[in-house]
């Protein structure tokens, strides 16, 4: 019986009978929230087999850290209760939408973001260079945040993958993107499209930090944004972008040749 069952790539933000595991996802939330994990949202994805997304509210770098922990342990022992089995491989089923771990990153100082400005997107100078950082130093990072084998089938064109390593404000090819939901100062961020959560969150994050870290004291250009729709353009204008590296290998490599930031 298909009757409920999600259509190719129209899983996102169905709601019940379609989205069929909402209940379960309501109990994993309540058990994180019971030893003190802020959850935004929780809701199904794009993907058709049951790919869902629970979004924990921001906190300090540590703090998250260990809430990751605690997020995946709580997940999966609640999916077992209930004979399900959960996987945080970021590319399960060929040919429908990859998992990733979307990070957003925002920097703040005696209780004031520094991020807000004038710039693009609402961006102070620091933010842009924080960017600037991240996508310079973007394919050594994913050694860290992108650390399987299988992480690398995830990131190809066509399934929303962040494969071009620019920045955008709507472009979810792009490795950094700026959300816009709110116009807010204190929403202002940045968020790296490129982890997946097969990543130590604890290296991963730390070396997203401080390569925005560097960026901020280097003022690392991020370069031209590309907000055009990615589906209008050639091959040859998307040539001209810089991209994610295609392997495993070729992520070690780069984080062979770049490195020295996260020595600092």
């Amino acid at each position: 019986n298909l009757g409920y069952k999600p259509s190719y790539k129209g899983g996102y933000f169905p709601v019940s009978p379609t989205d069929t595991y909402h209940d379960l996802r309501g109990e994993m939330v309540y058990e994180m929230m019971k030893i003190g994990i802020k959850v935004e949202a929780h809701h199904h994805e794009v993907g058709t087999a049951g790919q869902a997304e629970i979004d924990m509210q921001f906190q300090d770098l540590l703090t998250m850290c260990d809430q990751f922990m605690w997020y995946k342990y709580i997940v999966k022992n609640i999916a077992r209760r209930h004979g399900k089995t959960v996987t945080f491989m970021p590319k399960p089923i060929f040919d429908d939408n990859g998992s990733g771990m979307h990070t957003h990153l925002s920097l703040w100082k005696g209780g004031e973001t520094l991020m807000a400005g004038d710039g693009y997107a609402g961006l102070s100078e620091l933010g842009l260079c924080a960017i600037g950082g991240v996508l310079r130093h973007a394919p050594a990072i994913l050694a860290f945040a992108a650390p399987t084998t299988n992480s690398y089938r995830r990131l190809v064109p066509g399934f929303e993958a962040p494969v071009n390593l620019v920045m955008s404000a709507r472009n979810r090819s792009a490795a950094v993107r700026i959300p816009m939901y709110s116009a807010r100062p204190k929403a202002k961020r940045l968020e790296f499209r490129c982890p997946d959560p097969t990543a130590n969150g604890y290296l991963a994050w730390t070396a997203m930090l401080m390569a925005a870290l560097d960026g901020i004291q280097n003022k690392i250009d991020p370069g031209e944004p590309l907000d055009r729709d990615i589906y209008e353009m050639t091959e040859d204008e998307l040539a001209k972008y810089p991209h994610t590296p295609a392997s495993l290998d070729e992520a070690i490599e780069a984080l062979e040749k770049d490195h020295a930031f996260l020595t600092q």
